[in-house]
């Protein structure tokens, strides 16, 4: 008895709610109806406005708008003559450079560094150098300053002059490998003769040391200028040696000719081979037409 109560209880508190439910949503439906004219005339209304405003903000926008679009597009045409020229720049540097140019360019500037070498302070003579330990701002007095060309009687200058118009040579010469060879040796003079005259002279104090106490030897930018002046005559030429030779390049023409059927059919007709002419003996087993029609050919004349 409790359980079938229960049931009753719990199937009519169900068929309630449902009711109820469907009682709102009718009452929401014939609510959203009525409403609904009303939505669609102020949405109307609203993208009427809108569309209005937003023409008149077109009109009154779209001189700046050409302005601004034209501006991009003199920029962009300016880039791109930018660009043009840079990379007909590039190509012009990429075919202008190269390794036997590069090697003949290093030679030139190392020759011209050997002999401006010649005639800058390569040793100088330090008087009380340890005093002026931790003296940033002050510097010792140097005496018996001594060019480079001083060292070896200016042997250098007419190896540095060589070594140049060698450098000039090879730029027209084909045959670079034996100039190739001659500017390692002269570089390898060059260092020997820096490692083995300048050197020693260079860190010699001579009489100094007896007239000044603490009397220092030392190497100025002139012996460096030298030293690397000297390795670059040998890796100049040593890449003289290596450069390969310089191959003729075949730049191909653009073709003008568009590609369409009649082109095509046009560039088919040029390159159809041309029929070989006859010869005499096959135009002797066909014979003429004066033969096929009775008549004989006239003989030919003695």
């Amino acid at each position: 008895m409790i359980a079938a109560a229960a049931r009753r209880r719990a199937m009519v508190a169900r068929v309630r709610a449902v009711n109820f439910t469907r009682r709102v949503d009718r009452r929401l439906n014939r609510l959203l109806l009525a409403a609904w004219p009303r939505f669609e005339a102020a949405w109307r209304r609203l993208r009427r406005a809108a569309s209005t405003q937003l023409r008149r903000l077109g009109r009154r926008s779209r001189p700046a708008a050409v302005l601004l679009l034209r501006g991009m597009a003199w920029l962009e045409r300016r880039l791109l003559t930018l660009a043009g020229w840079g990379r007909r720049a590039v190509r012009g540097v990429r075919a202008a450079l190269t390794l036997q140019r590069v090697a003949c360019l290093a030679i030139l500037v190392a020759a011209a560094c050997l002999l401006a070498a010649q005639f800058v302070e390569y040793r100088a003579v330090e008087i009380g150098r340890p005093g002026y330990t931790g003296l940033p701002a002050a510097q010792a007095p140097t005496v018996d300053a001594e060019t480079a060309g001083q060292a070896h009687a200016y042997l250098l200058v007419p190896v540095a002059l060589l070594a140049g118009l060698l450098a000039l040579a090879a730029l027209r010469n084909k045959r670079r490998h034996g100039l190739g060879w001659i500017v390692s040796a002269l570089g390898l003079l060059s260092l020997a003769t820096v490692l083995l005259v300048d050197l020693p002279a260079g860190l010699d104090e001579g009489v100094e040391t007896a007239r000044f106490s603490a009397a220092t030897a030392v190497l100025r930018d002139g012996f460096y200028i030298e030293l690397a002046a000297a390795a670059g005559l040998m890796l100049g030429g040593a890449l003289l040696l290596v450069a390969p030779k310089a191959a003729a390049r075949y730049h191909a023409r653009p073709c003008r000719t568009r590609t369409n059927l009649f082109a095509r059919a046009v560039s088919a007709l040029r390159r159809r081979r041309r029929r070989r002419a006859s010869s005499r003996a096959r135009d002797a087993r066909r014979g003429s037409r004066r033969r096929k029609d009775g008549v004989s050919a006239p003989a030919s004349p003695r």
